[in-house]
C-alpha cells in the first residue's frame, strides 16, 4: 500500500479532470482517494504527481538495421520506464513483443503493427513493401495484429526524382482507410513533406507523425477534420545530420529536409494555433534513443505551446486520447512523482524521483 501527498495534478487546473488533489492511496496496484480502513506500515512518498507519461510514437523491439531480441527490447522498455513514460504507442515494429504484456515491471504499449510501406520506399528491414493493389489486405492484416492501431508510409525520398515524394497513387487510401475503420483500427502515417498530406486527410486518416510538411492551405483542413499530429521534434532536430549524410547524391532532398528543419516550431505552433490536436512522440527506436519524452515535452513549449498544454499532450490529453485513464479513482496507479512542478520547469520531467507502475515503486 501506499500513500503520495503532495500535489497530484489530475489535470488541467481549469479542465474538467479536476485540477489538483492533496493526496492519493494505492492499494492493490489501483488509485483510490479515499483512505483505507486500518491503513497501518504504509510506504509513503511526496512531491508533484502526473499521471504516466505517454510517448506517442516510439518503437520498442526495433533499432536502425530491423528487428532486435527480446532483451534489447526489454532495455528499450525499461529505459522508458524509467524515464517515467509509462504508455507507449508504438508507432510500428517488425518484432513481437507481446510477451511484454505480461510484465508488470514495464510499460503499457499500444501497437500498430508493422510499418506498411511501397516496395523500397522505406528504411531496409522495417516494412511490409507492397504495391497499392495489397494496401487493403495488409492494413486489414495490421488492423487485426495491433491494439487499435496501423501506421502508413506516406512519403519517402524518391530515388528517381531525387526529392520526397508522396509513396501511394493519389486516391489508394480511401479503401485501406475504410477497412481499418471497419475492423475498429485508427491510422496514421510517416509524412515529411507537403503534397502527401491532404490526400490522407480527404482519405479519412486519423492522426500524421511528423508532420513537418504543414503549411497555411492545409492546417484548416486538419484542424476541421480533427486531425491529430505528433510532431516527433526531438527526432526533427537530426535533419540537418541527415541532409549532410545525403547531400551529395540528393541535394534536391537534403535542402528540402534543411527547410522543413529550419520552419519546424513555426509548424508545431501555427498547428496549435489553429486547434489541431498534438501529441508528445520521440520516435525513440530506430536511430534515436529511448527515454526522450521529457525532452520533447520541452521542445513543445519551446515551440510555443502553452506549459499546460504540453503536459497535457504527454499525460491527461494523451491518455484520454489513446483511451487509456489518468489519475481516477480505481485505475492502475501507473504515476510519475517529480521533486518540482512541472508547470514551472517542464525540465524536470527528464528527472524523476519516483515512478510507480502498476502500484509499484521504482
Amino acid at each position: 500500500m501506499l500513500h503520495i501527498k503532495g500535489r497530484i495534478l489530475v489535470g488541467p487546473e481549469d479542465g474538467d479532470a479536476g485540477g489538483v488533489r492533496d493526496e492519493l492511496w494505492v492499494v492493490d496496484g489501483k488509485i483510490t482517494f479515499d483512505r483505507p480502513t486500518g491503513a497501518r506500515d504504509v510506504r509513503q512518498l511526496d512531491g508533484w504527481v502526473l499521471p504516466g507519461l505517454v510517448d506517442a510514437h516510439c518503437h520498442v523491439g526495433l533499432d536502425a538495421h530491423g528487428a532486435v531480441d527480446d532483451a534489447t527490447s526489454e532495455k528499450q522498455a525499461l529505459t522508458e520506464r524509467d524515464a517515467g513514460a509509462l504508455l507507449l504507442r508504438d508507432a510500428g515494429s517488425p518484432s513481437d513483443t507481446r510477451w511484454v504484456d505480461d510484465r508488470e515491471d514495464l510499460p503499457r504499449i499500444i501497437r500498430a503493427g508493422r510499418h506498411i510501406a511501397r516496395t523500397k520506399r522505406y528504411i531496409r528491414n522495417y516494412p511490409h513493401e507492397i504495391e497499392p493493389e495489397d494496401l487493403v489486405a495488409y492494413v486489414a492484416a495490421e488492423a487485426r495484429r495491433g491494439d487499435g492501431w496501423v501506421k502508413l508510409v506516406g512519403d519517402w525520398i524518391d530515388r528517381d526524382s531525387g526529392d520526397l515524394s508522396a509513396c501511394w497513387p493519389r486516391g489508394s487510401y480511401e479503401a485501406a482507410i475504410a477497412e481499418a475503420h471497419r475492423l475498429g483500427a485508427r491510422v496514421t502515417a510517416h509524412c515529411f513533406a507537403e503534397e502527401t498530406l491532404a490526400p490522407l486527410v480527404e482519405a479519412g486518416i486519423d492522426c500524421i507523425e511528423h508532420a513537418t510538411g504543414l503549411t497555411e492551405d492545409t492546417i484548416p483542413l486538419f484542424a476541421e477534420r480533427g486531425v491529430a499530429i505528433v510532431p516527433t521534434l526531438v527526432n526533427i532536430a537530426t535533419f540537418p545530420r541527415l541532409a549532410e549524410g545525403g547531400e551529395a547524391k540528393f541535394p534536391l532532398w537534403a535542402d528540402h529536409m534543411r527547410r522543413l528543419h529550419a520552419r519546424r516550431y513555426d509548424t508545431v505552433r501555427a498547428a496549435w494555433d489553429a486547434g489541431i490536436p498534438v501529441y508528445t512522440g520521440t520516435d525513440a527506436g530506430g536511430s534515436l534513443a529511448h527515454g526522450l519524452v521529457g525532452q520533447e515535452v520541452a521542445e513543445l513549449v519551446k515551440a510555443g505551446i502553452p506549459v499546460r498544454d504540453a503536459l497535457s499532450a504527454a499525460t491527461w490529453g494523451a491518455r484520454t486520447w489513446l483511451g487509456r485513464p489518468g489519475i481516477t479513482e480505481g485505475a492502475p496507479a501507473d504515476l510519475v512523482v517529480y521533486e518540482a512542478d512541472p508547470r514551472a520547469d517542464v525540465r524536470v520531467l527528464t528527472a524523476p524521483r519516483w515512478v510507480v507502475l502498476r502500484g509499484r515503486v521504482f
